[in-house]
């Protein structure tokens, strides 16, 4: 209990906010992302940790080895010389050969252990507005209060995951009077997620709504399960998927082989129309999660994943209310179209969904 979340709609409102707390952080900085790639964003985003270094702020900064292989030379040594502590979780090496594929998807910032924002955004320009084919479609949490100590906890696991050395741990904030009960979640890849098991213990108690946004939503039996099971108790279970405008067209294809069942037990399916869409966020009835899980099979075996839950009428609504806007611009996949649908897509459909199979076969070797 007493955590404030304020839900930031697309990069103009995340970013800004971002960028004002590394500028305001006296003692620590901490940030840790999957996507980087130089550009904009990212110039702005050097430019506010190292002026909090030279304030005497520790920025400790952790990139994934593979999201962040489109951040410049100039911009790492940029970070290094500037006195950033920067590590690379889990570099490309050929001798690791299936261990490569174990990434740390989380994105994440804290800073003075008091705020934190938590999301599915990168450090890229195409979560920036004002771009040719419009930002992607994305939504990060700001949040303060206690739970901001759990998501600092969970950042200096993976920094000391990536070498790092142990991070002194700030006094924990005192929590708001009329704030919101909040709780992180995370999925580790290496054990039985409890991300999603908690997701699907809320979509299995369900009374009036399951909300579902992904970019990359290929779940495992057992969460479509859930998912047909509510819309059968007459819950009002919705998915918001990406539409034609996606950069793994393969992915969703993939997903769409499983609109059939789902619209026949009476999910109702929406193909977001305007930009890529990359946001992750679930709605069950009052309670909200937000962060980088897509909650697909992939992301639960081989990624970190983190999200932000919380428990609260007045964020609900706000969710709600950004769900709706969502799905008035999205196309409704109906039962009559799923059974006309073109046979070129239905080849799409099986080709990806034998591929699918096959690289759920693939197993993680152990950890040394």
């Amino acid at each position: 209990m007493g955590n404030s979340f304020r839900l930031l709609d697309g990069g103009g409102e995340f970013f800004p906010p971002m960028l004002a707390a590394i500028d305001a952080a006296t003692q620590s900085v901490l940030l840790e992302m999957y996507l980087v790639h130089s550009g904009a964003v990212v110039k702005r985003f050097i430019t506010a940790l190292t002026a909090a270094v030279r304030r005497g702020a520790r920025v400790c900064v952790v990139f994934d080895g593979f999201g962040a292989l489109g951040l410049s030379g100039a911009d790492r040594r940029r970070l290094l010389e500037a006195g950033v502590e920067l590590r690379f979780f889990n570099p490309l090496r050929l001798e690791k050969r299936l261990g490569n594929l174990l990434r740390d998807h989380r994105k994440l910032l804290v800073t003075d252990g008091c705020t934190a924002f938590v999301g599915g955004a990168g450090l890229t320009d195409e979560f920036a507005p004002g771009g040719r084919r419009g930002p992607w479609r994305e939504v990060m949490v700001q949040i303060e209060g206690p739970v901001v100590a759990d998501w600092q906890r969970a950042f200096a696991r993976s920094w000391r995951r990536s070498g790092g050395e142990l991070l002194p741990e700030l006094p924990q904030c005192a929590p708001r009077p009329d704030g919101a009960a909040g709780r992180v979640s995370l999925s580790e890849a290496r054990q039985r997620s409890v991300l999603a098991n908690g997701v699907i213990r809320r979509i299995d108690s369900a009374v009036n709504r399951a909300w579902i946004m992904s970019a990359y939503f290929v779940p495992s039996r057992r969460f479509r399960k859930a998912l047909r099971r509510a819309a059968r108790r007459r819950v009002d279970v919705r998915l918001l998927m990406p539409g034609a405008r996606t950069d793994h067209p393969w992915v969703r294809q993939a997903a769409r082989r499983f609109y059939g069942k789902l619209l026949r037990s009476g999910v109702r399916i929406f193909e977001y129309q305007p930009h890529m869409l990359h946001a992750k966020m679930i709605l069950c009835d009052d309670w909200v999660s937000v962060g980088s899980s897509n909650l697909d099979r992939w992301s639960l075996r081989w990624n970190l994943e983190a999200n932000q839950e919380v428990a609260d009428e007045r964020f609900a609504d706000t969710a709600a209310a950004l769900f709706e806007q969502d799905f008035a611009v999205s196309r409704a996949i109906s039962r009559r179209y799923w059974r006309q649908r073109a046979w070129l897509d239905r080849l799409r459909e099986s080709i990806a969904g034998a591929l699918d199979r096959q690289i759920d076969r693939w197993r993680r070797p152990r950890e040394p």
